[in-house]
């Protein structure tokens, strides 16, 4: 999800995206401990998702 697609989106919608993307890398780093993962590259995908997911909401945070 590139960052002008998260600025199209709700403060609510951003947070519920948050907690899913956590969901879905514990859902990772638990498949990945048992196996190795097809895409190890994709847990710092998703890290890097929820990062730009919470500036997102704390910059609209500090405007408001």
């Amino acid at each position: 999800m590139k960052y002008k697609d998260i600025k199209g989106l709700t403060s609510a919608e951003i947070a519920d995206r948050v907690r899913e993307e956590k969901i879905n890398l514990v859902k990772m780093r638990l498949s990945h401990a048992v196996a190795a993962l097809e895409d190890p590259s994709s847990m710092a995908k998703t890290r890097q998702l929820i990062a730009r997911l919470k500036t997102e909401l704390s910059s609209r945070k500090s405007k408001a």
